[in-house]
Order: C-alpha cells, then structure tokens, then sequence
C-alpha cells in the first residue's frame, strides 16, 4: 500500500509540474498576443483615416467570409457526422467489451466450480495432493476472487482472464504473469500521459498559428484591397495626365499657327501702311509744289480800243482757298498710318510675348506633368509588383490555414477520445494496477481481510 501511495504522489507531482509548465507556457504566449494586439490597436488607430476608403473593398471580403463560412459550416457538418460514427463506434465497442467479460465471467464460474476444480487438480497436479497443497489453493481462490471483482470494476477482459489462471498456473508463473501485467500498465499509463501532453500542447500550438494565419490574412486582405484602389486610382491619373498632355500638345499646335496668321496679317499691315504713308507723302509734296508758288501777272487790256469792244477774256485766277485743308487732311492720314504702325508693331511684339510665354509655361506644365506620369507609373508598377507578392502570400496563408485546421481535426480525431476520458482511464488502470498487486500480495502470504476492507 505505501509504494502505491508514493508512486501515486510521485504521479501527481509530476502531473502538477507538467500542468504548472503549460500554464505558464500558455500564459506566456497570451501575454505576447495581448501585446501584439496592443500594438495592432496603436496601428488601426493611424489607419482609421483610410477607411473610408476601404468600404467598398470591405464588400468582397464579406463575399470571402461568406465563402469560408459556408465551408465551415459544410466541415461541422462532416465533423458532427464523424462524431456521430465515433460514438456509434464506442458504444459498439464498450457493448462488444460488456459482452467480452461476460463469456469470461461466465467461463470464471464453469471453470471454478468445485467439480471442474478436482478435476484440475487431479489431471494437471496429482503430485500436489498434499496437505501444504490447500493453504495454496485457498490463496489462489481468495486472488482468483479479488482480480475477478477488480476486473468486473475495470471492465477489463485482461484481469478476468488472469484471475482464472491464478487458480491454474504455479505461484511463479502467475506472479510474473503479475508483474508483467503491472509493467505493461504502468508502461500504457506513462505513454498515455506523454501522449496527453502531446495533445495539449499540439492543441495550444495549433490554436496559436491558427489566430496569426487568421490575422495575417486578415491584414493581407487588406492590404490587397488597398493596392488594387491604390492602382486604380494611378491608372485613372495616369489616364487624366495623358489626356491633359494631349490636349496641351494641340493647343500648342494651334497657337502656333494661330501666331502664324497673326505674324502675316500683320506683315501685311505693316506693308500696307507703310505703302500707304509713301504714296500720301509723294501726294503732299507735288501738291506743296504748287500751291507753294507765286501767281502768275494778269493780261487784263488797260485802254479801250478802238472800235466795237472786244470779248471779256479770262477773270483773274486765284488758287484753291481749301487747299489748305487738303494738305493738312494729307498729313493727318500720314500720322494716322503711322500711328497705325505703330501700334501694330506694338501688338505684333505683346502677341509674340504672349506666345513665348504660353509656350514655355504650356512645356514646362507638359515637362511636369510627363514626370508625374513617369513617377506615377513606376508608383503602379511597384504596386502591382506588391500586390502580386500580396496575394502571393495570402494564398500561402490560406493553405497554411487550411493545413492547420486539417492538423487540428487529426489532433482531434487521435486526442479528444485520450483527453476527455483521460482522468477515467487513469484511475481505472491505477484500479488495475492495485488489484494485481494485492492479488501479488495475496499469493505471497498477505490475509485476503485486509484487502476486502478497502473501498
């Protein structure tokens, strides 16, 4: 009883540094998530601003959610059908073991009978008739009688058969029969709780690379939908400076010919008037000419002749008196043809300036807006590049979700049966543990009383 005492304790303490450890493991990485989500919090606060943006991304990752629920619901369905077949399976089972050890305990009852017990003896130990011969017999009786109660508890098929052959074999055989039957359990036991272990950290672990998948897709989701708006929105301005180029580059073509016709006319006007200013001037100076001369002597007759009179002649001539004004009408149109020159030259000079300045205002805006094409194309090429490594890695952390939860349903599939019952086990193969060695005990010499009086 002591040594099953200490290796109990020493089980226990075992289980409670193993659990300690996993605790403290689990709240190490908790610690880490709460960090990192303390850091996400920092992040999404200075991301808030974009999100209006994002609002017509959201639609088709609420397409994605839609998808992968409908796959998670049609995976609980498979799931709860496997269940269903591992619960059938068990009942089956534990049916099939109930059936087991009642064939065993009903062949214990044939076999131990008083008729089947002489018989025994005298075909398989008639040297044994001995009066040494009955205090062993009794103590095989009084094992056989505590393994059978041991293996009608445990429900264990193992036990039932060993206590029938305690009431066969030799002491020597049956105790390292005993012994065996105790190392193996002890061995199940100690794989069980490794095996244990294994699950609940496997389960943790998978837990946690399934939350960061889930948030790394999350994040690339994101970022995906913010590259493709982000392209969008360059090919769109990219689009808008072309045509803005375009557009610049006819209406410089037009206001270069427009200057053209400008430059002509106005050749044409400047010839015209200086034409114009030469003939007037020829004009003024035949006219000062003649009017700038003396007036002819008169040849009027001073005496009357003789005779009848003769015919009046010629009236005395005088020059023009508005000749004056045509003159100085002459000269007015002369200045007004060169003032007329004038200011054509002058708008012929303000119309070039203003051209020049168009066109170097018109190429330094095509010169910048060329660059920003330049700058906003490599800006999209390198999103591009960055999206295609984006979905790159979205597709990556789908199958490593995907792989994950796969892994998750083996883990279930080979630990929730171990886990859930794993107390129930434990105590039952401790039950079996203790029957073997008081049977032991029992066949050593130990009172059978002492053993009945345990709970």
């Amino acid at each position: 009883m002591s040594e099953t005492f200490e290796s109990n304790l020493a089980a226990s303490q075992k289980d409670e540094g193993e659990n300690q450890k996993a605790f403290t493991d689990l709240k190490a990485a908790k610690e880490e998530e709460i960090d990192a989500g303390k850091a996400q919090i920092d992040s999404k606060t200075s991301e808030k601003a974009e999100t209006d943006e994002k609002n017509a991304n959201a639609k088709i990752d609420v397409e994605d959610t839609k998808n992968s629920l409908s796959a998670d619901e049609q995976f609980l369905m498979m799931l709860k059908d496997k269940c269903q077949m591992t619960d059938k399976e068990w009942e089956a089972r534990q049916k099939t073991r109930q059936l087991e050890m009642e064939a065993v305990s009903k062949a214990l009852a044939v076999l131990s009978g008083d008729d089947a017990h002489d018989l025994f003896t005298r075909t398989f130990s008639p040297a044994l008739i001995q009066e040494s011969a009955t205090d062993a017999s009794n103590r095989r009786a009084r094992a056989s009688v505590l393994l059978s109660v041991a293996a009608q508890r445990a429900h264990s098929p193992k036990l039932a058969a060993l206590a029938y052959r305690v009431r066969l074999d030799a002491f020597q055989r049956v105790k390292k029969n005993i012994d065996d039957m105790i190392a193996a359990l002890l061995q199940e036991k100690a794989d069980e709780i490794k095996h244990k272990d294994f699950c609940v950290d496997e389960f943790n672990s998978n837990q946690l690379q399934i939350e960061r998948k889930q948030r790394e897709k999350t994040d690339l989701t994101a970022q995906t939908a913010d590259l493709d708006a982000t392209i969008n929105s360059l090919a769109k301005a990219i689009e808008t400076l072309k045509s803005e180029v375009g557009e610049m580059q006819v209406q410089l073509k037009r206001a270069g010919e427009d200057r053209q016709k400008q430059n002509t006319e106005f050749q044409l006007t400047v010839a015209d008037q200086r034409q114009t200013q030469k003939m007037l001037k020829a004009a003024l100076v035949v006219l000062q000419d003649f009017y700038g001369k003396k007036q002819a002597p008169s040849f009027s007759q001073t005496e009357d002749p003789v005779g009848p009179p003769p015919p009046p002649g010629f009236q005395e001539y005088s020059k023009n008196a508005a000749s004056g004004g045509v003159l100085s009408m002459i000269e007015q149109i002369i200045a007004d043809a060169k003032a007329m020159e004038a200011d054509a030259i002058r708008s012929e000079e303000d119309a070039q300036k203003a051209y020049e300045d168009f066109v170097k205002e018109t190429n330094n805006s095509i010169e910048a807006k060329s660059r920003d094409i330049v700058n906003k194309s490599e800006q999209k090429a390198k999103s591009e590049s960055e999206l295609v490594d984006a979905k790159k890695a979205k597709d990556a952390a789908l199958l490593e979700l995907e792989q994950l939860s796969n892994y998750k349903t083996e883990l279930e599939q080979s630990c929730n049966f171990i886990v859930n019952n794993f107390d129930v086990r434990q105590t039952a193969r401790d039950e079996e543990i203790e029957a073997l060695r008081q049977a032991k005990a029992i066949l050593s010499g130990a009172k059978f009383e002492e053993f009945l009086q345990s709970p």
